[in-house]
């Protein structure tokens, strides 16, 4: 175990020295505004670097290529330990305690958006710009930057890749060499936030807020500068500049590539993700508009289409942004809307969840066997998009189907053993797990996840790094197999 360890203690701490730099923006700001956030950042960059020196000095003499086993305990410690450093600002310039400035920390680097601090529209500059920032990065994963990075430190990136990205996707490359793929991807990821901050600078909104809303919708992170969240803005055109920009990033980075490499939209047209989730946005959207408008919640159905859109859309895609309170809608619109929270995104994007293309092999693997039931005999092959899906994933799948659920279920009784209601509790660890941020009652749009206690706070907190860490990566590091030589 030690020996493991020490393997991987020094790429985390070249990591952790180059994370160092993320403090450059909100130190920028801070001299800008000069609300007195200065010295809590500066204090912040001096730990992660020192902490990531630390752990290179410890780990430079144990030097060897990666090993698959390597990856999965790399990856863990990276999101942990990123989170943890990142901290430091939320303590010293906001005052808060380590367990809510974790909370803090980890939703914002796993995208997760559910907060515990009220009062955004008061807080400093730097603060704000800070929590935006960490959602920016983990939107492709910190680990997706850094594969771009860690073969010119003498790192291999393949192992880490693939413990990180644990889908059906894992080991698609789409160019010859991976560590192109990954500047590639990143560089679409950057064209497309730029584009969103224009667009929302053109709608409306001032420079800061265009920049902070902007990382918040590209990376599906959900945090906002303001308490009402974009109902803050009350417009039309800036929910629908959002509407568009989430749907770009509810969807595969890797078909945005492949359209842009041939340019052509054909890949969007063929991508059975994509059709499966645009049906399901429309459906829902009409369907709860009209709902919600026969019930009186709106007087007109265009007002009801409006809000139902957005939300559906933001909720469905693990976002988080509201127009308005929908805690406040009947309680079926609002599990429905849970509900597409945890299927609605698509594998390799970044949104969270199970991820539509498990729930497309799930249902075609049902009809396989029911199939099999009718016609004992015949021999079928399961395919998705024109492509064959092999009996391996479809295993891969359902396991990765039983630990979430397993997970879900188990986290929720923690939480209602605490003395959570039931509701709120289950809704809250789907909103963790799934990396969405509001759930029903007391954490709803309407609210904060501040009124938990400590243990219903790190309970959250391990929703939200499983989620992000899809599950496997967490559990696995709990089996005593992992350990074994």
């Amino acid at each position: 175990m030690l020996q493991d360890l020490l393997h991987v203690i020094r790429p985390l701490g070249i990591l952790l020295m180059a994370f160092s730099a993320a403090y450059l923006p909100p130190i920028g700001v801070s001299l800008y505004f000069d609300e007195g956030a200065l010295p809590a950042f500066l204090a912040g960059a001096a730990t992660n670097f020192a902490v990531g020196f630390l752990m290179w000095g410890v780990g430079r003499r144990h030097r060897r290529e990666l090993k698959s086993r390597d990856g999965f305990l790399l990856v863990a410690l990276i999101w942990v330990m990123l989170a943890a450093t990142a901290t430091v600002p939320l303590i010293l310039g906001l005052g808060m305690s380590f367990t809510d400035a974790y909370f803090e920390a980890v939703s914002g680097v796993t995208t997760t958006g559910a907060t515990v601090i009220t009062g955004l529209d008061h807080i400093p500059h730097a603060h704000n710009l800070w929590r935006h920032e960490l959602t920016w990065l983990g939107g492709l994963g910190i680990i997706g930057l850094a594969m771009a990075v860690l073969p010119l430190l003498g790192v291999g990136g393949m192992q880490v890749y693939r413990a990180e990205a644990t889908g059906p996707i894992k080991d698609s490359k789409l160019t010859p060499r991976f560590v192109q793929t990954a500047r590639s991807i990143w560089l679409i990821y950057f064209g497309l936030t730029v584009a969103c901050i224009l667009s929302f600078r053109l709608g409306g909104m001032s420079w800061f807020d265009a920049f902070c809303h902007s990382f918040s919708v590209m990376s599906l992170g959900g945090f906002s500068t303001h308490d009402a969240s974009i109902g803050f803005f009350d417009s039309p055109l800036i929910e629908s500049i959002a509407i568009l920009f989430m749907l770009l990033a509810g969807i595969n980075f890797a078909t945005h590539f492949v359209c842009w490499r041939g340019r052509s939209l054909r890949p969007y047209l063929r991508d059975a993700e994509i059709r499966t989730m645009l049906i399901l946005v429309v459906a829902s959207s009409v369907g709860i508009a009209l709902y919600i408008w026969l019930l009186g919640v709106y007087p007109d159905f265009l007002t009801a289409l409006r809000h139902s859109t957005f939300n559906i859309i933001s909720v469905g895609l693990t976002c988080g942004l509201a127009s308005t309170d929908f805690g406040q809608w009947p309680i079926f619109a609002s599990l429905w809307m849970l509900t597409l929270s945890c299927v609605l995104s698509a594998a390799g994007s970044t949104g969270g969840g199970i991820k539509m293309i498990r729930l497309l092999i799930l249902f075609k693997q049902s009809a396989r066997e029911l199939m099999s039931l009718v016609h004992p005999n015949a021999v079928s092959t399961l395919k998705v998009g024109g492509q064959v899906i092999s009996d391996r994933t479809v295993l891969s799948v359902f396991g990765f189907i039983h630990l979430y659920t397993i997970t879900v279920v188990t986290l929720g009784f923690a939480l209602v053993i605490s003395g959570m209601e039931l509701s709120t509790a289950f809704s809250a660890v789907l909103a963790s797990i799934n990396n969405m941020g509001p759930g029903l009652g007391i954490v709803g749009p309407g609210g904060t996840y501040q009124p938990l206690s400590d243990f219903q706070t790190w309970i959250c907190t391990i929703a939200m790094l499983a989620g992000r860490l899809e599950v496997f990566v967490l559990i696995v590091l709990l089996t005593p197999t992992f350990w074994r030589e």
